[in-house]
This record gives structure tokens, sequence and C-alpha cells, in this order.
């Protein structure tokens, strides 16, 4: 169905940008992912990518919701800009999320700056999209063509030539870009080698034709391929390192068949017209980095990646610092927040370096050295017979990726803020050697990402079932049930049904104030989750943890599972074990502890 138009560029533009971006990086970060070896072939681009715009749209659905619940019709346009900048600074994922957010907060600098009006028209967006072009190269140390940046300033270029509304302008950038976009691969020798496309320019181009479609009502048609009439089929398989992309070439209706040399032909777009492709295998592109960037051995060891609370100054100091330290060093923010990204073989150094101009937080740091740096538990099988089941798990710390593999499961680790990509599912998928295999994501957020990784392994020929578990205590109760001497179908449903009987809960703490659906929470509020919303804000652990418990057991429950994080107090627990005990009889509770896993308490009831 049609996008209804949106004549300005207001709140619900916004809201309607979002939301279609998402759902466009949703049908493509598969397939970016896939394509992605430069400046790391650690194939997460499109992953990153629509990670850091889930974050945007949460953040501009929360003001919608704020401003509903308070009475109000809808957002300021400034506010809605503002959250939209601001989600996508605080999720931003490697890279290439950190480079979109600096272009939405560059946006938002002159869509929502001081005198702005309550809506922007074309010309308005003309200039929002050359400021953030130009503060996102700013953003990069040492920036390089052929990158995100070069689409992304094409399609400035191409927006600021445009007469007309947001509609005319919008579509000229998306035109302008995808141009650029085809053009990379003879602008930086590593696509080139790998016959395709910047990973990080083509989700941008996805970005762009989301807004073509907000402003229009109509995703933008498939055009003939840039730099020549060729079109065709692109095949992905693998993921990240292991991808190979195969570039289908079609002769145009009653023409000849073209070149018999092999040479690798234009790109071309696909059936939706907004992502051109490479052409020739094996894959690789990827994320904006420095000239020095050199893929594979012989590159920096480490990612690291962290929100910083910190004065400008300090800023300038950090970035001569980071500089000095590793490549591919971005920094974007600003106001007194910033996102930082580097790589680097001395981790230490960048927090240390982090700590020193201020206050640095949700850090992650990724050993590219290490394969698929999120996966624990079963060792790679040798090959031979293949298992006729499997059990692959998706577990949010250390010590449950122990109980999993204790109950025979392959696990794959998800660190606070560090989601595994697709391609570490199929790994894992792999590594379990199985003929049949039970994928619990564990998380609402991993859903795409799973489902991508089950169809890829199905095109395999693994039979795959995915059990949508949104926690870890879900994934459990699942477990407990598993019987591999089944037949499939059945185990499946006993698997599913024993996770759906299963309510889940976590208690964790407030990073910043934000709306919630049990009103407004400030930072260092003790937050309880039940089911995934907000249900209780409270200023004390185990006072919040057994609020969240009483309101769950309300509805009656036979067994009661905690798991502990490294942060939470043993006491808590304890507690918890009395209250059931006392209150609430023949409903039994175990304990387990999760090690760094991000939440300081997850509950569970059957």
């Amino acid at each position: 169905m049609a996008q209804v138009p949106q004549t300005f560029f207001d709140a619900l533009a916004v809201r309607s940008w979002c939301g279609l971006a998402l759902e466009a990086l949703g049908r493509a970060r598969e397939e970016i992912d896939a394509i992605n070896v430069y400046p790391v072939a650690d194939g997460d681009t499109g992953t990153n990518l629509y990670l850091t715009v889930e974050s945007a749209t949460a953040a501009v659905e929360a003001v919608f919701e704020g401003h509903e619940a308070g009475g109000d019709r809808r957002p300021a346009f400034a506010d809605a800009v503002r959250a939209m900048a601001h989600g996508a600074l605080i999720g931003a994922r490697g890279n290439s999320g950190t480079i979109l957010a600096q272009l939405l907060r560059g946006m938002a600098q002159v869509l929502a700056g001081d005198g702005a009006p309550g809506h922007a028209d074309g010309q308005g967006l003309r200039t929002a999209l050359r400021h953030a072009a130009d503060s996102a190269r700013q953003a990069v140390a040492h920036p390089v063509e052929g990158t995100v940046l070069t689409v992304a300033s094409a399609a400035a270029d191409a927006a600021g030539r445009a007469e007309g509304d947001c509609g005319a302008v919008a579509r000229a950038a998306h035109e302008g870009a995808r141009a650029a976009l085809a053009e990379t691969p003879a602008r930086l020798a590593v696509l080139q080698r790998a016959g395709v496309v910047d990973a990080g320019g083509r989700g941008l181009v996805a970005v762009l034709a989301a807004l073509v479609e907000t402003f229009t009502g109509e995703a933008p048609r498939a055009m003939p391929a840039v730099g020549g009439p060729w079109s065709g089929s692109v095949h992905v398989t693998g993921s990240g390192p292991h991808a190979r992309v195969r570039h289908v070439a079609e002769p145009p209706a009653g023409g000849a068949a073209g070149p018999g040399d092999g040479a690798r032909r234009p790109a071309r777009a696909d059936a939706r017209g907004d992502l051109p492709q490479g052409a020739a295998e094996p894959a690789g592109t990827g994320e904006c980095a420095d000239a020095g960037a050199v893929p594979g051995a012989g590159g920096p060891a480490f990612e690291v990646i962290y929100l910083l609370e910190a004065e400008d100054a300090a800023v300038a100091r950090l970035r001569d610092r980071l500089d000095a330290l590793g490549d591919s060093l971005v920094v974007v923010g600003g106001d007194g927040l910033w996102n930082v990204h580097v790589h680097v073989d001395d981790a230490g150094a960048a927090v240390e370096a982090g700590v020193e101009a201020g206050r640095p937080y949700r850090i992650r740091i990724t050993h590219f050295g290490a394969g698929d740096v999120h996966t624990t538990g079963t060792e790679p099988t040798a090959p031979g017979e293949r298992a006729q089941r499997a059990v692959v798990a998706v577990v949010p710390g250390e010590g449950l990726a122990g109980l999993y593999a204790e109950a025979g499961a392959t696990t794959v680790l998800a660190r606070p803020g560090e989601p595994p990509a697709s391609g570490e599912l199929v790994e894992a998928v792999r590594r379990a050697h199985a003929r049949e295999v039970v994928l619990l994501p564990n998380d609402a957020d991993l859903r795409h990402t799973a489902a991508a990784a089950a169809e890829q392994v199905r095109a395999e020929g693994v039979r795959v079932a995915l059990i949508p578990t949104r926690s870890a205590v879900q994934g459990i109760a699942a477990l407990a049930v598993h019987e591999p001497e089944r037949r499939f179908d059945e185990d499946v449903v006993s698997m599913t049904s024993a996770a759906g009987a299963t309510r889940y809960a976590e208690v964790t703490v407030a990073e910043r104030q934000s709306w919630t659906m049990a009103g407004i929470c400030q930072a260092g509020d003790v937050l309880g989750l039940v089911d995934g919303d907000v249900a209780v804000i409270g200023q004390d652990l185990t006072a919040t943890a057994e609020a969240v418990l009483d309101r769950m057991l309300a509805a009656g429950g036979e067994l009661v599972t905690l798991v502990l994080g490294d942060d939470a107090p043993a006491s808590v627990a304890v507690r918890l074990e009395t209250r059931v005990r006392e209150g609430y009889l023949a409903v039994d509770t175990v304990v387990y502890h999760g090690g760094r896993q991000g939440a300081l308490l997850l509950i569970g009831v059957e």
C-alpha cells in the first residue's frame, strides 16, 4: 500500500521517514551485511545501520506517545527531529551507524535550530542535506572517497540543484546518491577488486529512498542501471568474510548478450530501484574508514565504541589522542554527548583516553582477530556425520551461556550493547552440525537477525525452526522441555508452548530521562519491565524487583526463575525467594547467575 505523502517536512513526516527507513534496512540488511569487507570483514554494516535507525525510530515514537498521553495531538517538528537525531546518536553501531547518526544530527541542526519554522519546505530540506553531508565529513578523522561520505555529498549536491517541494528535493538526492554509489568501486581499490559497491553508502541510498516515499507516497521505481543499460539479478551466499556475491547479467529486451569477456558489469538497481548492486565475486565492501585501514591481516585488532559525556575542548584533545592510537576514527555528537568509534590495537588506551576526556559509558570492544567474537559454548564440530537435532541460542551473559551449553545448546553470546549479527548465528548453526536446528533468539530485537540467519541455513539444506523467544528466561523454559528423540514438529510445538507460557521481566537502571509506559523516568531510576514494557519506576532495586514479581504472580504461576547479573547483590535473590515462599503457596523458585548480562535481574514466571 502506498504511503500517504507528506507535503512538508513536519513531525509526522519525521515519524513516517523513520518507520519506512527501518523497513527498508530490514529488507536489505542481510544483503548489505554480506558485502562488507572494508575496512574489516566483519559482516555487520547492514545490521549496524538497522540498529541505528531502530534506535532513532524508538526515540521518535516515545516522543509521540508522550504527547498523546498528555492529550496533545502531536509533538512539535523540532522535538521530533531532535529525538530522531538523539536516538540515532545513542544507538549508533559501527562506522556506518556512527556516520549515519551524524548525518541525522546535521539535518537536525538546520531543521530544529533556533528560529527554525514549525516545518520545512524544499529549500529547508536542501539546506539540511548539505549541512548533514558536510558535518559527517568533518566527523571523520581522515575522509576517504568511495565511501558513504561520497554518497552523502553527492546526494546533497543533487538536492542543491533541484527545484520544487520536498518530494522533488528528496528524489533528486536519492538519484544523486544512487549515481555516486554505482561509482564507488572506481574510487576505492578494495571495492573494485571485490566488484561491489560500498555497503555503508548502499544503506544510505535505502534511507533516502524511504525519504522519497515519505514525501511522494511511492517508493522510487526501478530505473536503468547507472553507467549502462545492463540489469540482472544478484545472488548472495554466505555472510561477512565468507560471503560471495554473484551478479547474473541480463541483456536489455531484444538486445545483444553483451560483452563475453567476463568483465565486471556496471552496477544495477534492484527490483525496488533503491539499492544499486555490484557485479562480480567475491564480495566485499563496507564502512567509511581511513585510507590507512587495511582489511585483513595487519589492521588494528580491536573496534572500540562508547558514548561520552564531555566538553568540546576535551573532545578536541581526545580526537588527537585517538588518531595517534589507531584508525577509522569517527567522533560524532555535540552539546556534551558524543559517540566515539575507533579501531586500535590497544583497546585499554582508547578507553583511558575517554576517561581523561569525560565520562565514557556503553563501552563496546570487539576483537577483530577472534573470528566470531560473540560465540561461546560448544567447539566447532569436526567434519563427519551430522547430529539429528541441535538447539542454537543467543544468551546475554557468560553465566547463562554455561547453563545453556550444559543443556547441550550451542550458544552465541550477546554482550551488553553488542548484539550478534546474522552471520554469527549462521556460523553457530553450522558448528552445531545437525540436520535439524531449533533457534532461540531470546530477544525481540533479534527477530529480523534470527529470521535472516534461518533463511540462509535453510538454503544450505538444514531444517530450522525459529521460536520467537523474547528473553533468556523463555529460552530456559523452552530448553527444559526439549526432547531430541521426539519428532521435530512435536518438539518445536512443545518448546514454543513452554516459551509462550513464560512471562518475562527485567530490572535495570535508566541511563537517561525518558518517557515510559509508567511515566517519566530520570537517569539512575530503577526500572521494572514486564513483557518488554516499563511497569514500575522505583529508587530501590529490591523494592522494585518485589513490585515486579508481585505483578507477575498476580496472574498465577508455578515456577519463578531468577537470573542475577554481576551488578546485582545476592541479597536480592534471597529477598525474592523469601517473598515467594511466604506469599505464594506451591510456587517454586530457581536462581541462576547470568554474569555480565546488561540487566541487573531477569525474572521468568511459568
